[in-house]
């Protein structure tokens, strides 16, 4: 028979006496331990000691990792004590979170498996419904959060929303473009939503942020400009040919809603069928693919001329500084004058960011990490097979994604 110190370490409850092992009728084994003598009287909030107020509702189960097949519980007193800044709270324990039925040990382990496998998995193998998970991931998170202030030492950032529901159900996202992790994300997206970060992060850190990206949204610019007066602003490469790839499909469909309207059925057919031939990267493309964008160049001069002006707006961000500074000004004046309305737009629109994108050739920042984080969302979300609330998923996203997650029980001391 293990000593009492050896099944104290078997159960992952540290600072504690154990006065005996009981089994239950069900096989389980519970364990009565009682905290020592230095962790009694603590606030269960903030572990500040106080004068004990009552015993509460007497003794309290924690349930902890099970032992082969069997289930383990400890059970103890669960005083209340007074404390000057919350009042009458629960008694701290050394094994468990506060306003939590299990270890801190068994509270780890399934904080780590959720963001390793799907909550079938997760809830099958712990014994716990999806959403006793949640409110694990929740408490974890919370004390991960109050341990490190992720917003210290912010320099670079990206700002981005995803779409994480139907109904347009958005999460703006908050990245720190040096470590790649989440550092804030909140439900919404909106003025409103930024704004609220900026003040968390407080007017004396929003003066050191040094470059901010984004994808040229307002609602993300407006704020960024009224709170980080010595950020400069970049806008997203991926977005700014986006913008080019949408104008070049807009000209695609009303040269094909011409063609077909004049009764060339036939011409119209085929100029449909190359849609993905325009929008794909030249080196992309097969030899079917090359043969059919070359009757596009020979019949048909308008469409041809905004591939063109697609690729070398693209070409602009692959290539050194003060070539690109040439080859954007060269690129706004063929669009200026290249007489297609959905690129004179265009070119309007790139003249109106201008300083935003030079900012980008010339810093370098972009919101790749922020589009790699987003999918790493979406791929948690789908893992899920969904959330009823953003909260859930945004405790889980930054479990996973933001430095949050705590080691599986017993590697701490390894």
């Amino acid at each position: 028979m293990p000593g009492r110190s050896v099944w104290l370490r078997i159960l992952g409850v540290t600072d504690s006496v154990l006065e005996s092992l009981v089994e239950e009728p069900d096989g389980s084994v519970v364990a009565h331990v009682r905290p020592k003598r230095r962790q009694r009287q603590r606030c269960g909030m903030c572990g500040r000691r106080g004068p004990v107020y009552d015993q509460g509702e007497g003794r309290r189960r924690w349930r902890g990792l099970d032992v082969g097949v069997t289930r383990f519980f400890v059970e103890a007193a669960a005083p209340r004590v007074t404390c000057r800044e919350h009042g009458v709270v629960v008694a701290q324990v050394p094994w468990a979170r506060h306003r939590s039925r299990y270890l801190r040990a068994f509270e780890d382990q399934v904080a780590w498996l959720a963001t390793q496998c799907s909550q079938t998995a997760c809830s099958q193998l712990m014994r716990l419904d999806w959403q006793t998970v949640g409110r694990i991931i929740t408490r974890v998170v919370d004390e991960a959060a109050r341990n490190h202030d992720r917003l210290d030492g912010l320099r670079r950032i990206g700002i981005d929303e995803i779409s994480w529901r139907r109904g347009q159900r958005y999460l703006t996202l908050v990245v720190d473009h040096v470590s790649g992790r989440l550092v804030w994300a909140a439900e919404g997206r909106s003025r409103k939503v930024v704004d609220s970060f900026f003040e968390r992060l407080g007017p004396e850190r929003c003066a050191q942020l040094t470059h901010v990206s984004s994808d040229g949204a307002e609602w993300i610019l407006g704020p960024v400009e009224e709170h980080c007066p010595n950020a400069t602003i970049c806008l997203d490469p991926f977005h700014v040919v986006q913008w080019a790839t949408s104008a070049l499909d807009k000209v695609r469909r009303e040269i094909w809603n011409q063609i077909r309207r004049s009764g060339h059925q036939a011409d119209a057919s085929e100029l449909k069928g190359s849609r993905w031939v325009l929008l794909k990267n030249p080196q992309d493309l097969t030899a079917n693919e090359i043969a059919k964008l070359a009757v596009v160049a020979r019949f048909n001069a308008p469409l041809y001329r905004a591939y063109l002006l697609k690729e070398h707006l693209r070409m602009v961000f692959h290539i050194g500084y003060d070539e690109a500074m040439r080859s954007l000004e060269s690129w706004l004046r063929w669009a200026r004058r290249c007489r297609i309305g959905p690129f004179v737009a265009l070119a309007r629109t790139i003249t109106y960011y201008r300083a935003d994108i030079e900012a980008t050739l010339l810093h370098g920042v972009n919101n790749g990490r922020v589009e790699s984080l987003n999918t790493k969302v979406r791929l948690i979300a789908r893992r899920a097979f969904g959330f009823h609330s953003a909260q859930a998923l945004i405790a889980l996203s930054e479990l996973t994604l933001g430095g949050l997650c705590p080691p599986l029980p017993g590697r701490q001391a390894r």
